[in-house]
């Protein structure tokens, strides 16, 4: 009977063991939804935030101080009228060497230090991004109110709708990085554990087959995700707005073939590994590239296109492109990128485990 079969009662002690240890669940469900909290409330709608830069004091100072206040009241009138939201400029008033100061300990983007009536000087340090977008956005102030006009009118068209923002294409990824951390982390660091203490030992007196034990495994990682992706999901459904175009079941599936895929890659790398030094290493090592290359937090695409035949070939790409084709486009499984990114995933779920099956030693 399955209730007394090695696999079944194997499973439930897995399941005993996870939900015994606070540590662990909160790595596997608060953290996820901790960090999409974090990095939505950094990325929600919300104005450009102001330019900020020092003014060195002086006579010559007042046109400049005027200059900038008449753009913000302008900035604020646009952003009132939806005609678009013009970045405002903070400018802090300060001696010369107090600003200076403050430049060099990197408490200000820009200085700006007026030569005279018609004339100023920006010091800057050009490494820094968001000084030389301060210096763009305080010279194009600056020049227009010195009288420059522009030959061509331009509209803002601002996109702020729920599937297009930068939280949508986020929420995704980070299912994506949660399968991965699971299956990596939650197999094979488990495995290795348990062959540190001696315990694998204990099985081989058994008739237990391999794959039941490494079966049960599995099954027990698979029970945990979908909890697991119903949090991410409601986080972002209920929270951000994100929609769901496509059909849930199909990002299920998504989900649980790439889940089976990173699992048996922590069975492939723990299939041996006899110290968390190592499995810690081989863990970093396969887990870095995909954290750097698969688009969890901007495309993929922005990568050189000889690197993308191997860009391509991750797991994590193919699942967080599929997740968002589904989520966001609604694309189903006619899509040929999505069922593209399911035969890779299962290539990888078949391929790992096999290997894993006849490298993996009790010992």
């Amino acid at each position: 009977m399955l209730r007394n079969s090695p696999f079944f009662q194997l499973y439930l002690a897995r399941l005993r063991e996870f939900v015994r240890q606070p540590a662990r669940i909160f790595w596997v469900y608060g953290f996820p939804m901790l960090l999409a909290v974090v990095l939505g409330f950094a990325f929600q709608n919300r104005p450009p935030a102001p330019v900020q830069a020092d003014l060195v004091a002086g006579p010559a100072a007042a046109a400049i101080e005027k200059a900038v206040a008449d753009h913000n009241a302008l900035a604020a009138a646009a952003s009132a009228s939806a005609r678009g939201i013009a970045p405002t400029v903070e400018l802090s008033v300060l001696p010369e060497a107090q600003a200076l100061h403050r430049l060099k300990t990197g408490k200000t983007p820009i200085v700006i230090i007026p030569d005279g009536e018609t004339s100023w000087t920006y010091q800057y340090d050009p490494t820094r991004p968001e000084a030389a977008s301060a210096r763009l956005a305080i010279d194009d102030v600056l020049q227009q109110a010195a009288g420059r006009t522009n030959p061509r009118a331009t509209t803002d068209v601002l996109v702020t709708e729920p599937g297009s923002r930068y939280i949508d294409f986020l929420i995704p990824g980070l299912i994506g990085i949660n399968a991965m951390g699971g299956g990596l982390w939650g197999v094979g660091f488990f495995l290795v554990n348990m062959r540190i203490g001696k315990l694998l030992k204990c099985f081989v007196a058994t008739p237990m087959p391999r794959r039941d034990f490494l079966g049960a495994i599995l099954a027990s990682r698979l029970t945990f995700l979908i909890p697991d992706l119903a949090v991410l999901l409601l986080l972002g459904v209920f929270v951000y707005g994100m929609p769901i175009h496509g059909s849930l079941l199909l990002v299920i599936a998504l989900d649980v073939i790439g889940a089976l895929a990173f699992a048996g890659i922590g069975l492939l790398v723990a299939s041996r590994a006899s110290s968390t030094e190592t499995v810690s290493g081989l863990m970093n090592l396969v887990m870095l590239p995909m954290w750097l290359f698969s688009g969890v937090f901007f495309a993929s695409e922005r990568f050189p296109s000889f690197f993308q035949p191997f860009i391509q070939a991750l797991p994590l790409t193919q699942l967080v492109n599929a997740l968002r084709l589904v989520i966001l486009e609604g694309a189903g499984l006619d899509s040929f990128d999505v069922l593209k990114a399911i035969a890779i995933l299962g290539a990888w779920a078949i391929g790992t485990f096999w290997l894993a099956l006849r490298l993996f030693k009790w010992t």
